[in-house]
């Protein structure tokens, strides 16, 4: 049984997830081992998906990550005063999401996105 899947990311600027990852996005610093930092929700349980796709939906490119958040307004409003670039909407999307495209420190584009 798989209990966790996790999506590595190379990069030799270890410290500059810091910036989207934690102070963006909330997430806690769960390892550190100088090569490498792994960030996560401390002491909560998440699902293990991994997904598959020709496509983001609505025409847009295939997003390296999606992310779920409890508030996406929030949290767009902090990508937006950060300086990361918005390069798709946000949307309501028919299939009940509102959503943005970022990108992170490393230029990987990343849907963030809240169910409503």
């Amino acid at each position: 049984m798989v209990k966790r899947i996790v999506l590595n990311i190379n990069t030799q600027k270890i410290a500059d997830a810091a910036s989207f990852y934690k102070d963006i996005l909330g997430l806690d610093l769960l390892m550190d081992h100088g090569w490498i930092a792994t960030y996560g929700a401390a002491g909560q349980k998440m699902d293990v998906q991994i997904s598959f796709a020709s496509e983001g939906g609505s025409g847009t490119p295939t997003p390296d990550l999606s992310i779920e958040v409890e508030n996406v307004d929030e949290i767009l409003e902090k990508v937006k005063t950060a300086g990361f670039p918005i390069e798709y909407g946000p949307a309501d999307e028919p299939w009940g999401v509102r959503r943005f495209y970022t990108r992170d420190p490393f230029g990987k584009l990343v849907n963030i996105l809240s169910h409503y």
